[in-house]
């Protein structure tokens, strides 16, 4: 019934090979091994697009693990002093921070340079 399933394969294209076999890549990849810091390549910049004026610091480039951007993140809110949040790989911090941000990260030994 598996092989079966249209909703599964919306976006392959029909094959006339009697003997093909559709694999899907549905299987869960091992998280990625994070990177010592002095590898990652970090971007502090700034936003305020569909925030309703307000201005956000956005940390971008971090590679690795979720818990390992999570710490990152909670220890750089709580220096700042502000809130935040980390989604989709981005480390988000309410205000404009970029200047303490990216002497934190450059203290922590990350490859970190200010943005926009």
């Amino acid at each position: 019934m598996s092989q079966n399933d249209w909703k599964s394969r919306l976006g392959v294209v029909f094959s006339t090979n009697s003997d093909f076999n559709y694999n899907s890549d549905d299987e869960e990849s091992e998280p990625l091994e994070t990177p010592p810091p002095g590898k990652q390549k970090l971007v502090v910049a700034i936003d305020k697009r569909n925030r309703g004026g307000k201005q956000v610091t956005l940390v971008k480039g971090f590679t690795g693990k979720d818990e390992d951007i999570e710490s990152l993140g909670k220890l750089l809110k709580n220096k700042c002093g502000t809130g935040g949040s980390v989604k989709e790989g981005e480390i988000i911090i309410q205000g404009d921070f970029r200047d303490r941000v990216v002497s934190l990260l450059l203290s922590l030994g990350y490859n970190a340079k200010r943005g926009n």
